[in-house]
């Protein structure tokens, strides 16, 4: 009965893309629904039933983890900036907003790419007080944009260590906690990437992902090969069921440096044949390696301890993106490992 009730919810809620109706969005829709309404959602806008699809995903509590929820936030804030006349009004929807999920707001206003972002800020600033610091932290630049994150952070050159060696030379170092944000550092910015691609239609954010594609050759570290494997991944899955992603993929082969044309066009292979099993093969392959070899740049045991982990998080993914959750691949998956994208991947096939 339970999945009769679905199975009439899913066809009341989202229309076939060959209908006239437009879609409408239940407030008490389950997840699964707006997940696919989302992911339909750049075929045909329905901007209008956007502030329903966000008041759902406040009410399943999506964002209690930050970690998860990048494709959330990403399409929220796509949303904002795809109609910057309308933007303040649709902000203004959302709220009354649980507090302990004011921080979306704020985010999807600075990750929303608006020329007037700030000011918009400013304006809804009142109705958050208790997230004033972070509100200054953007207003600042002290927290980055979307488009102002970097790909990876700056290593020291030999002339920064030197200087440190003499300025410092029995200086003990100190740890401190890393809050540096950078694609290569942080899973989840990849699932934004693909929340703004999916309210706006938007090619940047493809062209920031396609930036991610040489990682996943990497061998440099886990982090880095993770994200790079998932790019290529996630560019092939969903370029298999959008002919205008393989298209614009194809046309930006030949505008591409050699280190982004080598994966890409295993990319457009692997989408225009529909063998997304060599990506997933060749991706759990080159964290055997690594954890057989170690890494080019660095061994230490920090690096070992996370191999296994990764092994896992490359392996749950790759069987999310088929559809293969129940084959039993454990998803034990530590830090910010995209279960955004897990989950959506899941729903959608």
């Amino acid at each position: 009965m339970r999945n009769v009730a679905f199975a009439a919810a899913l066809l009341v809620l989202i229309a076939p893309a060959s209908a006239a109706v437009t879609p409408e969005i239940d407030p008490r829709a389950s997840l699964s629904v707006v997940q696919q309404w989302i992911y339909n959602y750049r075929a045909k806008p329905d901007y209008a039933h956007v502030p329903a699809a966000v008041r759902v995903l406040f009410h399943s509590q999506t964002f209690k983890e930050p970690e998860n929820a990048g494709i959330y936030l990403g399409f929220i804030a796509g949303a904002i900036g795809s109609n910057p006349a309308r933007a303040e009004h649709l902000v203004n929807s959302f709220f009354p907003v649980p507090p302990e999920d004011e921080w979306v707001i704020v985010r999807a206003i600075a990750y929303s790419g608006l020329p007037d972002w700030r000011n918009l800020l400013r304006r809804v600033a009142v109705k958050m007080p208790a997230r004033q610091v972070m509100i200054n932290a953007y207003l600042s630049g002290t927290l980055p944009t979307l488009t102002q994150i970097p790909l990876e952070e700056k290593k020291p050159g030999m002339m920064d260590k030197l200087k440190g060696v003499f300025t410092k030379p029995f200086a003990k170092e100190e740890k401190k906690l890393d809050t540096t944000l950078t694609y290569a550092g942080n899973q989840d910015l990849l699932d934004t990437l693909w929340g703004y691609y999916f309210a706006t239609g938007s090619h940047l954010p493809i062209l920031r992902i396609m930036q991610m594609l040489p990682w996943s050759k990497s061998r440099d570290t886990l982090d880095k090969l993770t994200v790079g494997s998932m790019a290529r991944y996630t560019l092939a899955s969903y370029a298999v069921r959008d002919a205008d992603l393989r298209e614009f993929l194809r046309s930006e082969l030949p505008n591409q440096p050699e280190a982004i044309k080598v994966p890409l066009k295993e990319v457009i292979q692997a989408a225009d044949t529909v063998e997304l099993g060599a990506v997933r093969k060749d991706a759990l392959a080159a964290v055997e390696e690594l954890k057989t070899k170690g890494s080019d740049a660095r061994r230490n045991l920090d690096f070992w301890g996370q191999i296994g982990v990764g092994a896992v998080a490359l392996g749950c993914v790759s069987a999310a993106a088929l559809g293969q959750i129940e084959v039993g691949i454990p998803c034990v998956i530590g830090g910010s490992a995209s279960q955004g994208l897990l989950s959506f991947w899941e729903k959608q096939q």
